[in-house]
């Protein structure tokens, strides 16, 4: 029985895109899941668009979100020798030429096809070379390329574990460049002679390369080479189901990760981009969704790229662990601190107070720049719609007074509350009296935790100090 081994591929050019990661992570799981093979191949023949310091930012980024090669990662550029034997054998089995043409030329005869409503493609110009002439051309130097030759009248068909069956007419195709003027492989050679060296079983990638599968058919057959098993994944899609894109918001991987993104919730929401378990299930750590994953669940639709379905999963996954404490969760503390350098002795009391209300860790210097510093705010604000100035002053003057009382041992969140409960009920003042004007002197809004929470939060000196400052504003 063949070994299942697939691989991810990426370009040094940038980011790691969201589609690159899903691209990844359903390669990573089918592998696992076969207890087969997942190799990362760096492909970086295009040199004009190799960004420095890009493969190292890839490889950490999968290696964060538990996405690991098992074999050493390998680059296209180290492997020159073996491209050029492949293209030795095509131009001796007459299925690739050497193509002189310059790209003026190249332009002309493309504006000359489009003004005679032609599909543009290359003319064969160089096809018909003379072996003695290209002998010269080669030997004065002159810049090439070398192109396949599409071969006449052929129908390809390919099978797509996706999409199904693919067919194609060869006359539809034009001889594309598998050897650039820098020596260097195009994508269409490198990937194929790779996948055959690397003894890939399933090619899972994204549709965008559907166009070129039947090309990729054809160099496979020239090259006596065994196809792989393809399955193509569809397109991620903007909510107004455009091509997703960084105009439109953030598609970087490395962005979500360092806005407070968890490395699980990320996981958990790309596999579910595209790919269906067939139950209501939505959370899925990576164990889970290894055993559930099958190329044939993959959607052939788009799927929407939904943010806030991303902070859902992102806002369970934060409950989750902080209810499950241990190595996780002491992780996640050491995260907050970094990202709130100034109150490090605090993360893990912050994490308390703003765990249930966030959808990433970036929420988290947002929604707590109230305890550093009280924002300014109306006085009528501390008026709850259902009382009035009279009790809300009373409210407040009581509070001061019995909260002062309290010894600084017992200055916690629970004990703060049936302190006030119990003041409530002893005089004529409804909770809303009470909780909600201290809410607004402690916090400076409307929207914050619970006013007892805060107070615990902020220590005895700095809650009255708030409480009594709110008390001022009326005078």
């Amino acid at each position: 029985m063949t070994k299942i081994r697939t691989r991810f591929a990426p370009s040094p050019t940038g980011y790691l895109h969201i589609g690159g990661l899903r691209t990844a992570l359903f390669s990573y799981l089918y592998a696992k899941q076969q207890k087969g093979e997942f190799i990362i191949r760096i492909e970086d023949t295009d040199r004009q668009r190799l960004v420095e310091g890009a493969e190292k930012k890839l490889i950490e980024t999968l290696s964060i979100l538990g996405i690991k090669s098992d074999t050493k990662i390998e680059r296209q550029s180290e492997r020159l020798e073996i491209y050029q034997k492949a293209v030795d054998v095509l131009l001796k089995n007459n299925s690739a030429y050497y193509c002189f043409c310059s790209s003026e030329r190249l332009e002309k005869v493309r504006k000359e096809q489009e003004k005679n409503k032609q599909v543009p493609k290359y003319d064969r110009h160089c096809y018909n070379l003379a072996e003695e002439e290209i002998k010269q051309k080669l030997s004065r130097a002159e810049k090439y390329v070398v192109r396949f030759k599409i071969p006449d009248d052929q129908t390809i068909k390919i099978e797509d574990k996706v999409y199904g069956q693919i067919s194609i007419k060869s006359s539809d195709l034009d001889d594309f460049v598998i050897l650039k003027s820098d020596g260097f492989p195009t994508y269409h050679l490198a990937h194929l002679v790779d996948d055959h060296e690397m003894k890939i079983s399933h090619v899972i990638r994204g549709e965008e390369w559907v166009p070129s599968l039947p090309k990729h058919i054809l160099l496979y057959q020239a090259l006596k080479y065994t196809p792989p098993i393809f399955a193509h994944l569809p397109l991620l899609l903007n909510p107004d189901k455009s091509k997703l894109s960084k105009r439109q918001g953030d598609v970087a991987v490395e962005d979500f990760l360092a806005k407070g993104y968890l490395p699980e919730a990320l996981i958990n929401y790309v596999a579910l981009l595209g790919w269906n378990p067939g139950t209501e299930k939505e959370l899925f750590m990576m164990s889970e969704l290894i055993k559930e994953f099958s190329l044939e669940k993959i959607n052939k639709a788009g799927s929407v790229f939904d943010i806030n379905k991303l902070n859902w999963f992102n806002a369970e996954y934060i409950r989750l662990i902080i209810q499950q404490k241990g190595q996780r969760y002491d992780q996640l503390v050491e995260q907050i601190q970094k990202l709130i350098s100034h109150y490090q002795d605090r993360a893990e009391d912050l994490l308390k107070l703003f765990g249930s209300r966030i959808n990433n860790l970036d929420e988290l210097i947002s929604q707590s720049k109230f305890l550093f510093s009280l924002p300014q705010y109306p006085t009528e604000l501390l008026i709850f719609k259902k009382s009035d100035l009279e009790k809300t002053r009373l409210g407040l003057n009581l509070s001061l007074g019995t909260l002062g009382k309290v010894h600084g041992s017992n200055w916690q969140a629970e004990k703060l509350k049936l302190v006030l409960d119990e003041l409530i009920s002893d005089h004529p003042l409804n909770p809303g009296d009470v909780f909600w004007p201290i809410r607004v002197a402690v916090s400076g809004s409307d929207k914050s935790p619970a006013p007892n929470d805060i107070m615990e939060f902020l220590g005895k000196k700095e809650s009255l100090e708030r409480i009594n400052k709110a008390i001022k504003k009326f005078n």
